[in-house]
């Protein structure tokens, strides 16, 4: 009897413990989901945050692509933490990962841990933002960051009829994260278009501030927004109208536009102004339904997904990836190879054509 407990004892601890070793989803610093190895291996996806539905739609279109191409998953989101995205790198170059697709938090904070992916053989993509400061990044995927820019300013140049002459106008600005590269394109991209209008006149900043040192975002939080744009209207506008808002990203966007609606913009004679965005977000295209932002770039990420996925598999099998850029994105130590791809303004005449026509959203999405 006790040779035969201890077998069914036994026997119990091994398919405890075999149900333990699967490869089910794991949390981990901001939740991770691990696909589990398979016949080609697998890569690590590190993504800078969930509070971005942007974000949570590039992991998820690039563990499709891979998967669908025999490759494990390792994809991490580490909640705009440094620290975080550290650590589920190193995870993930333990793990023995084939190639690692990063989109960072800072540009300039993953030197060390990406030499540590370099002693081991490991590549790295570039992921819509430029990681800087090191030689151990292969590729970098992304849109034109400087054209999304110039669309931006573009469309407020537009509306408020500045090349017709019409002016002046009041006119503030927001730039994203400054440990972002790319918001300094963007940056540059829409003063591009703006800085003569305020030169001559017709655009008048009246806060004074110009410079994107004084109008960054960091971690692009549209509550740092919303604080900002409280202190310009009670500091500039108490009498004055705000006819314009240059805002580089759709979270940026909705903090301005509660901003506004809290002083009595959009309702009675009291307009919103013009207000720019990016990423096409959910609550942003819906906003611009109902009258409130007024325009977004809309930067297509299941394509940016595929173009990712094809320079890791170019890198995993020793050849070339396709790129269409290598002038342009100088990371202090190297000019990285890199493809970009076209961004397109969406507004409300034309977000059905560019949104709903192309499946990225349905019309019950926008309901």
């Amino acid at each position: 009897m006790k040779k035969t407990l201890a077998f069914i004892v036994m026997t119990a601890l091994i398919m405890v413990l075999a149900a333990c070793g699967g490869n089910g989803g794991t949390q981990s610093n901001g939740g991770s989901t691990d696909g589990g190895d398979s016949g080609k291996g697998m890569v690590g996806i590190s993504m800078p945050t969930k509070s971005s539905e942007r974000w949570v739609g590039d992991g998820a279109n690039m563990k499709s692509e891979f998967e669908a191409l025999g490759y494990g998953v390792d994809l991490q989101y580490a909640e705009d933490v440094i620290e975080n995205q550290v650590s589920q790198i190193e995870n993930m170059i333990t793990k023995g990962v084939k190639v690692l697709v990063v989109a960072s938090i800072d540009g300039e904070s993953l030197t060390d841990v990406l030499q540590k992916a370099a002693d081991e053989d490991i590549k790295v993509i570039a992921y819509d933002r430029l990681i800087k400061n090191t030689e151990h990044v292969s590729y970098y995927a992304t849109f034109d960051n400087f054209k999304v820019g110039v669309l931006q300013a573009s469309y407020l140049e537009e509306k408020l009829g500045l090349k017709d002459g019409k002016g002046p106008f009041n006119i503030e600005l927001f730039a994203g994260s400054p440990d972002d590269n790319n918001a300094y394109f963007f940056f540059d991209g829409a003063m591009s278009v703006l800085q003569p209008y305020i030169d001559n006149g017709k655009l008048v900043v009246k806060s004074g501030q110009t410079s994107m040192e004084q109008v960054a975002t960091l971690r692009w939080d549209g509550a740092t927004a919303q604080s900002r744009m409280d202190n310009l209207l009670s500091a500039n506008y108490t009498s004055d109208t705000v006819h314009a808002v240059l805002s580089p990203y759709d979270g940026i966007s909705i903090g301005i536009i509660s901003s506004l609606k809290g002083v009595g913009y959009g309702s009675g004679d009291k307009p919103m102004p013009v207000i720019s965005g990016q990423d096409a977000e959910l609550a942003s295209i819906k906003s611009i339904i109902a009258g409130e932002q007024t325009s977004t770039v809309f930067k297509d990420t299941r394509e940016l997904a595929k173009v990712a996925v094809s320079m890791a598999e170019a890198v995993i099998e020793g050849k070339e990836a396709t790129v269409n850029d290598t002038e342009t994105y100088d990371n202090g130590v190297k000019v990285v190879p890199s493809f970009l791809l076209e961004p397109v303004s969406v507004d409300k005449e034309n977000y059905k054509a560019v949104l709903i026509d192309s499946g990225y959203y349905s019309e019950d999405e926008l309901k």
